[in-house]
C-alpha cells in the first residue's frame, strides 16, 4: 500500500488523521482487502478501492519448493519493475523473509543471478513494506533478511522506513537483519540508527585482489575499510556480525583461504556463514567435505563458523539466484 498516497487521498476525502492509522493496523494484521476494515465507514472503504491500490505490487508468478520455501515475482504497479521475494519455513516454526530493496542490482556480483539483470531502480519503502504484506496475508511471519535482490545499503532511507513498519506485521527488529556487500556509508549510517538491526556482510575473500575479481564494488570499497566500518558498527551497537562466505569451487575454498579469513575477523565481533554456492552458471560449488573443512580451520583458529542450511534451490529461490525468472507453481 502507497502510504503517502493513503494519508493525502485521505485528507483531500476530509477525514481525520485517525484514518491513516486503522488502516495501516488492519494492513499489518494480514486483513485481505478495504471490505474487512469493518471500524471505517463503508462509503470510506469504496473511495479508498477506487483511489489507493490496496498494493504498490502485482503477483505475476509463484513458486513452491518441496521443502516449503515460496518465492514471489511481483511487477510494480507503478512501472512494471520485476521484483522478488521468498518465504522460508523451517522446522522449529519459524518464518523468515527474504525481501528486496531494488529491482535488480548495479553492482554485478559475479556469483549472483540478479547481477546479470538490468538494474531497474530503487524500491520505495512502501514497494518493500508490500512483499512482507503478501506473506502476511497467509501466515505469520517473525524474521526477516534484506538479501533479496539489490543492495539494500544503496537505498537505505527507504529500507529503514519499511523496517520501522515492520514490527506491526509482526517481526521485531532484533529479528531483521540487512546484508550488504561492503557499501561503508550504510554501515556507518545503520550504526547510527536507534532500531537494534542486524548487520550481516557478504565478503566471499579476504584477499583484497580476489575479492575484487568476485566482488568488483571491491575496488571501490576496499575490504580493509570495510571491515573498519564493520567494527565502528560493533563498536556502537554491541551486535555480532554476522560473515556470509559462498563457498566456489577452486577460487576460494582452500585451506589458506580460511586462514586468511580468520586472520581478519576479531572472533568476538564477527561469526562466519559458510554458504553452499546454488548453481547460476558463474561457478561450481564447493562438495561438502571441502566446506566442512574449511569451517573446521575456522574453528581451529578461533572464528565460530555454521554451514548454511539451503532453501529453495529447486525453485531458485537459494541465495544468488533471484533475477526475477518466472517459474511453473
Amino acid at each position: 500500500m502507497d502510504l503517502e498516497l493513503l494519508d493525502t487521498t485521505l485528507a483531500d476525502l476530509g477525514q481525520p488523521p485517525f484514518r491513516a492509522k486503522q488502516v495501516w493496523e488492519w494492513t499489518a494484521r494480514g486483513t485481505a482487502g478495504y471490505d474487512a476494515m469493518t471500524n471505517l465507514p463503508a462509503p470510506l472503504r469504496e473511495q479508498l478501492a477506487e483511489r489507493v491500490p490496496f498494493s504498490t505490487l502485482e503477483v505475476e508468478n509463484e513458486a513452491r519448493s518441496k521443502d516449503g520455501t515460496i518465492k514471489v515475482l511481483f511487477r510494480t504497479v507503478e512501472d512494471q519493475r520485476p521484483v522478488e521475494a521468498v518465504l522460508m519455513r523451517y522446522r522449529d516454526g519459524r518464518r523468515s523473509l527474504c525481501l528486496s530493496s531494488q529491482s535488480g542490482c548495479p553492482l554485478t556480483c559475479t556469483f549472483c543471478a540478479t547481477g546479470t539483470m538490468k538494474f531497474g531502480r530503487n524500491l520505495t519503502a512502501s514497494e518493500i513494506l508490500d512483499q512482507a504484506l503478501h506473506f502476511r496475508r497467509t501466515e505469520d511471519v517473525d524474521h526477516v533478511v534484506f538479501m533479496g535482490m539489490g543492495e539494500p545499503m544503496m537505498n537505505l532511507d527507504n529500507v529503514l522506513a519499511a523496517c520501522r513498519r515492520l514490527p506491526d506485521v509482526g517481526v521485531s527488529h532484533r529479528h531483521t537483519a540487512i546484508s550488504t556487500v561492503g557499501w561503508t556509508p550504510g554501515i556507518d549510517r545503520l550504526a547510527e540508527q536507534d532500531m537494534p538491526i542486524r548487520l550481516a556482510l557478504s565478503l566471499h575473500a579476504a584477499d583484497e585482489t580476489l575479492r575484487s575479481r568476485i566482488m568488483p564494488v571491491n575496488d571501490r570499497h576496499p575490504l580493509r575499510e570495510v571491515l573498519a566500518a564493520c567494527n565502528r558498527f560493533y563498536d556502537r551497537k554491541k551486535r555480532m556480525i554476522f560473515i556470509e562466505y559462498v563457498m566456489l569451487d577452486g577460487v576460494n575454498d582452500a585451506p589458506e583461504h580460511a586462514v586468511q579469513l580468520a586472520q581478519v575477523l576479531d572472533p568476538k565481533r564477527f561469526k562466519v556463514n559458510l554458504i553452499p554456492y546454488n548453481p547460476t552458471g558463474s561457478y561450481d560449488g564447493s562438495d561438502r567435505r571441502t566446506i566442512e573443512d574449511f569451517r573446521a580451520t575456522l574453528e581451529e583458529h578461533g572464528i565460530g563458523a555454521t554451514v548454511r542450511l539451503t532453501r529453495g534451490q529447486d525453485i531458485d529461490a537459494a541465495c544468488g539466484q533471484l533475477a526475477a525468472k518466472a517459474l511453473a507453481g
